[in-house]
C-alpha cells in the first residue's frame, strides 16, 4: 500500500494571501468602525474606507515586491561569492563538503568520494552548497510580481468585505452592526482555514484572528469616540 504524503504546496502563494487578507479584513474593519463613531454620514465612512484599501493595496503590494526583489538579490549575491570560492578555493569548498555529509553519518572514504564527484559540475556544487552550507533556496524570479499582485488583491478583497454595509445602510450605527457581524464572521472562517493550510489548532486560529480583529476594531472605535466627543 502506498502511503500519501501530504505537505503544503505554493507556501509562497498561501503566504501572500495570509498577509493581504489578514490585514485586509482587519485595518479597513477598525477604520470604519472608529470612523463610525465620529460622523453621521455613510458616505463619509465609505470614502474614508476606499481610500485606506486603496492606500493599503499599494502600500501592503510594493511591501512584497520589495520583499522579493530582496529575496531574489540576496540568494544572487550569495551564489556569485559561492562561484568565487569554488574557482578560487575548490579544496576548502570540498572540505565544507564533506563536512556536510558527516552531519548526515557518512563515512570518511564516503566523504571524499561524494567530494570529488559533487566537484566534477560547478553548476550542481555551487546549488548543494547554496542548500546545504547557506539553506538558500533559489527563488522564483517573478515572485516579487507576483506577490505584490497577490499581496495588494488580498487586502483589497479582505477590505471591501467590512466596508459594504456602509453602502446599503442609512447611517454609521446600522453600518456598523451589520460590518461587525460580517467581518466577524469572515475573521473567523479566514482563521479557520488559515490554521488548517498552515497545520495549526483550527479553532484556536479561528478564534484567535476573531479576537484580535474585534480587538483593533473596538480599540478604534473607543478612540475616535473619546477624541469625537
Amino acid at each position: 500500500m502506498i502511503h500519501p504524503e501530504r505537505h503544503l504546496k505554493s507556501s509562497d502563494f498561501i503566504t501572500d494571501i495570509v498577509i493581504g487578507m489578514s490585514d485586509g479584513l482587519t485595518v479597513p474593519f477598525a477604520l470604519a468602525a472608529g470612523i463610525s463613531s465620529a460622523v453621521s454620514d455613510n458616505h463619509i465612512v465609505t470614502t474614508a474606507g476606499i481610500a485606506e484599501i486603496i492606500a493599503g493595496s499599494i502600500a501592503m503590494g510594493l511591501g512584497g515586491y520589495l520583499a522579493g526583489r530582496t529575496e531574489w538579490d540576496h540568494y544572487k549575491s550569495e551564489m556569485a561569492k559561492e562561484s568565487y570560492e569554488v574557482d578560487n578555493m575548490p579544496e576548502k569548498e570540498k572540505e565544507e563538503v564533506r563536512e556536510i555529509f558527516a552531519e548526515y553519518g557518512f563515512s570518511a572514504n564516503a566523504q571524499t568520494m561524494l567530494a570529488d564527484e559533487l566537484s566534477k559540475d560547478k553548476e550542481k556544487w555551487i546549488k548543494f552548497m547554496m542548500k546545504y552550507e547557506l539553506g538558500l533556496e533559489k527563488p522564483d524570479y517573478n515572485r516579487a510580481g507576483k506577490s505584490a499582485a497577490t499581496i495588494g488583491l488580498s487586502y483589497a478583497a479582505g477590505g471591501l468585505i467590512p466596508l459594504l454595509p456602509y453602502f446599503f445602510t442609512a447611517t454609521p450605527d446600522e453600518g456598523l452592526k451589520i460590518s461587525a457581524i460580517v467581518a466577524l464572521i469572515c475573521l473567523f472562517i479566514f482563521g479557520y482555514f488559515k490554521s488548517k493550510v498552515t497545520g495549526q489548532p483550527v479553532w484556536q486560529g479561528a478564534f484567535k484572528v476573531m479576537i484580535i480583529g474585534a480587538l483593533a476594531a473596538a480599540a478604534a472605535f473607543g478612540v475616535a469616540k473619546l477624541f469625537g466627543a
